[in-house]
């Protein structure tokens, strides 16, 4: 899209944007209409940033708005109409134009309620925050910022055009979007901001799972995921939103006594976040998989802290329960199910390798390790490393080498054998012929009685295989053969509690 050369002051900046918007502005121009770039991609200019997603603002209808564009788009769409916006693609980018419009939400409702408006100004005015409510106005390139978006923008200050309360009256989510354009731009809250966002925080509950679910996974992947996190903790939207990441606070870790469990997780996030790497990782750029488990990783301690004896604190099994609380949490926020069992497993397993010690794991755990965490391995080990934060630099650096050394076994392991996808040394239908059955539960024993040989002592050669199986199955209640039943009485044998004169013929008999 456009980009800008930014000078010493950002009230005089040379925009350069693509002939396209130009054009746009253009069209409209000489139809009588006005056109403003709008939103997101003008603060984009200022930042030195690009998008390839345009908004723009008009006086138009979405019916003048088609008759303008579709002819020269490269191909639009009309979903959008009912809010005022009809979309459209030209050139490689993907374009949104929306009528001047004020909306606000029913208070029992979560569907914004629409009505067109005819200045730019009032237009600027409902959008959420100031550095979002500039616009360029088309094809003249005039800067259009009667809030201050500028000035805030320099500053580095979330500030809404109106009062905060308004703006979040009429759409709740944007107290989400403050939190994620904190993790995002790295920028603070204003004072009047924050104090909305806590008076209001349960307003959040009128919007819908998946609005709410989308602005935090732009959080979750944001530049700085932990400032945005606090936040909504601060002001009590974790409250309905994250409501188990709220409960750490009320904990302590008995590992880490400097801290408390909330800002352990919150370290582990930023840590997690640091180890991403473009290229060599799981996905590329932020990996909202691994940011995500490296939240939730500890949120079962709340429901398993126990007291011991002698005043220590335990928190036994947290890692279960926390994996079924990341997985209901995911549910209810609508998530896909391939996401959902991803994090769920990364908290699951993130204590395992706490096992590993100075005497190390038999080649048969680190086996076990290697397939439970499946396609999730590379991130189970940057998870795993991140949970280290202790201040105690003997102890890091111990759980650093042990980890090192555990990472040095399962690639010598891969090296001797195929560990991606362990299977059994005999698939199911030469168990099948060779023990005679057919299709059916016993079979899956079988099955599983392999799998378990190949990860306790590695490949076996085929013989030593069926060795095993035939061993393992002359010991199952299965492999007996079935007592055959007695044979029901001949319909023509003489009853022997019968003399030969009570016998009646058969039908078949003479008489």
């Amino acid at each position: 899209m456009a980009h800008a050369h930014q000078k010493t002051d950002l009230h005089t900046v040379d925009f350069q944007v693509d002939p396209v918007v130009l054009e746009l502005g253009q069209r409209f121009v000489d139809a009588g209409h006005e056109l403003s770039l709008v939103g997101g991609p003008v603060r984009d200019l200022f930042l030195g940033r690009t998008s390839p997603d345009l908004d723009f603002t008009t006086d138009a209808t979405p019916d003048q708005t088609v008759a303008l564009i579709k002819k020269w788009a490269d191909n639009f769409w009309e979903i959008g109409r009912a809010f005022g916006t009809i979309g459209m693609r030209k050139a490689g980018f993907q374009i949104e134009i929306t009528t001047y419009r004020a909306e606000a939400y029913d208070p029992e409702s979560r569907k914004p309620v629409v009505a067109f408006g005819s200045s730019l100004t009032d237009d600027l005015l409902r959008r959420d925050f100031t550095i979002n409510a500039m616009a360029l106005r088309l094809p003249s390139m005039e800067l259009i910022d009667p809030f201050g978006g500028v000035r805030d923008l320099h500053a580095s200050v979330l500030a809404t055009p109106g009062a905060p309360e308004a703006s979040f009256s009429d759409d709740p989510l944007r107290m989400m979007r403050a939190a994620r354009f904190a993790s995002q731009l790295g920028v603070a809250v204003h004072d009047d901001v924050r104090v909305a966002m806590t008076q209001m925080a349960e307003r959040i509950s009128i919007i819908s799972s998946e609005r709410v679910r989308d602005e935090l996974v732009k959080l979750i992947c944001g530049r700085n995921p932990r400032v945005g996190v606090d936040l909504l903790v601060d002001t009590g939207l974790a409250e309905f939103v994250l409501p188990e990441v709220s409960a750490l606070r009320l904990e302590s870790d008995e590992h880490h006594r400097h801290k408390d469990v909330y800002q352990h997780s919150l370290q582990v996030l930023e840590q997690a976040a640091s180890l991403e790497t473009d290229g060599d990782g799981p996905v590329p750029g932020p990996d909202f998989v691994l940011r995500f488990a490296a939240l939730m990783h500890d949120v079962g301690k709340p429901a398993t802290r126990r007291f011991e004896p002698g005043g220590a604190v335990s928190f036994r099994h947290h890692d279960m329960v926390g994996a079924k609380l990341t997985a209901k949490r995911m549910k209810t926020l609508r998530f896909d199910n391939d996401t959902i069992k991803a994090v769920a497993r990364l908290v699951e397993l993130h204590m395992r390798f706490y096992g590993y010690g100075d005497a190390g794991w038999t080649d048969s755990a680190v086996r076990r390790y290697i397939t439970d965490a499946g396609p999730l391995l590379e991130r189970l080990h940057r998870l795993t490393r991140s949970d280290v934060t202790t201040r105690n630099q003997r102890k890091a650096e111990r759980l650093s080498f042990a980890y090192d050394d555990l990472e040095s076994r399962i690639e010598a392991l891969r090296e001797q054998e195929s560990l991606e996808a362990v299977r059994p040394d005999l698939n199911g239908a030469e168990i099948m012929a060779l023990l005679g059955l057919r299709p059916g539960p016993v079979v899956g024993k079988a099955y599983k009685f392999l799998l378990e040989e190949r990860m306790e002592h590695g490949p076996l050669d085929p013989a030593d295989a069926e060795s095993r199986l035939r061993a393992w199955w002359a010991e199952q209640p299965e492999s007996a053969p079935e007592a055959p039943e007695p044979a029901a009485p001949s319909a023509t044998a003489p009853d022997p509690a019968k003399s030969p004169a009570d016998v009646e013929p058969s039908p078949t008999q003479e008489s």
